[in-house]
């Protein structure tokens, strides 16, 4: 009996879990499409930067701008597979981070005076020993908009998480990893896929109970599709053990003694001198060794990434070219985190608006403009391909 693809789903030609149609994501790229797909690794390096920059202002002006380019790039540019609609999941969530820390702020108080009061809660009595907590009290306006303002910052960074997932296609990230990496990178994309895929069954499931006229919503909805949603996750784990036990997952190569030794040197060195250079840079006192540090560690760390890939028996078919346009992807993204890094050293009052007194944030300009050159992917990727129509049976 054969081994399923790593990455690909057992039930082509059959319904999914509950009787629900096969995602079309299970249909290949065609063999001219191959190499137009832009590199997995782009696409994080590109959204990682726009949450980088997310976490240099409180303006939710420029957070909502960022939402917005990542939002347009992934609506013009993501595919058709299950892992790409899990934007819509990431956004929930960002939505919900933002109504848990507004209704902190109004229960628990906020360290923020202001003189704004929009109600006035019934306020708990506490011990002693519970000095400096409230329950209950004034909620000011000045108090909910700092929540607002900092609880968008980490939104948004949510939200450009989202972005990646949608957009990079994780077993293809998993086969561009250095040989060094590529059991670690197992891990982690087998973390990052659980929630996508799990997003994907429950819309299948919902999709074939409203087919059946069942009830699909509230909480009797949500509890039937639990346990068939359960049983997809532990055969897709047996699955995915069989897969990687057939190729070879966790077999070393024989490498010398020395050379393992000069191996984890080069990488904990090397990470431990990106940290201090890191740390130099954003410290006053270390802005003259920070740069110095940090290239050494970097230069160290990918030495112990190269020694160690020797280890790895691995091969690749068919692997991802880094382009150009993979170049300016990364560079786009790089470039919006640059420009808002400068902005915020430059005129911090824009990026971060005052809340005492409270008063309406303004859009700055060239930051605005900066963060529009994250649009640059929309224009410079390949479209998706359209799903084939299926050939009536």
């Amino acid at each position: 009996m054969g081994v399923p693809p790593f990455g690909r789903s057992r039930g082509r030609g059959r319904t999914g879990a509950g009787g629900a149609p096969p995602a079309p994501a299970d249909v290949p790229l065609p063999r001219h499409q191959r190499g137009t797909a832009l590199h997995p690794g782009a696409w994080w390096l590109w959204a990682l930067s726009l949450g980088t920059a997310a976490t240099r202002t409180t303006n939710p002006l420029l957070l909502a701008l960022l939402v917005a380019v990542s939002a347009y790039v992934v609506t013009v540019r993501r595919t058709h597979a299950p892992w790409s609609r899990s934007y819509g999941a990431f956004v929930k969530l960002a939505l919900a981070v933002l109504l848990i820390r507004l209704l902190f702020t109004t229960v628990l108080g906020s360290p923020i005076p202001g003189t704004h009061t929009l109600v006035t809660l019934p306020e708990v009595p506490l011990p002693d020993w519970a000095q400096g907590i409230r329950l209950g009290g004034r909620v000011t306006a000045e108090g909910l908009t700092f929540a607002l303002y900092d609880a968008m910052k980490l939104a948004t960074l949510l939200i450009c998480v989202g972005a990646a997932n949608a957009l990079a296609n994780p077993a293809r990230l998993l086969k561009s990893l250095p040989g060094a990496l590529y059991e670690m990178g197992v891990a982690v994309v087998v973390a990052l896929t659980f929630a996508p895929n799990l997003i994907a069954d429950v819309q299948r499931l919902r999709a074939a109970r409203r087919l059946r006229g069942r009830p699909d919503t509230g909480v009797r909805g949500l509890l039937q599709v639990g346990l068939p949603v359960l049983e997809g996750a532990l055969e897709r784990s047996v699955a995915l053990a069989a897969a990687m036990d057939a190729r070879g997952y966790g077999r070393t190569a024989q490498v010398p003694a020395p050379v393992r030794r000069t191996t984890a040197v080069l990488t904990l060195g090397g990470l431990l001198g990106v940290c201090a250079g890191t740390y130099g840079l954003l410290t006053a006192a270390g802005g003259t060794y920070g740069v110095p540090v940090l290239l050494v560690g970097v230069a160290a760390a990918l030495g112990g990434l190269w020694l160690g890939g020797r280890r790895s028996v691995r091969t690749r078919y068919r692997p991802d070219r880094w382009d150009a346009r993979a170049w300016l992807v990364t560079a786009s993204g790089a470039a919006v985190a640059a420009l808002l890094f400068l902005a915020a050293d430059r005129d911090p009052a824009a990026l971060h608006p005052g809340v005492v007194p409270l008063v309406a944030p303004t859009l700055p300009l060239w930051p605005a403009a900066a963060v529009l050159v994250g649009l640059l992917p929309a224009f410079v990727t390949p479209a998706p391909h359209p799903v084939p129509a299926r050939e009536p049976s």
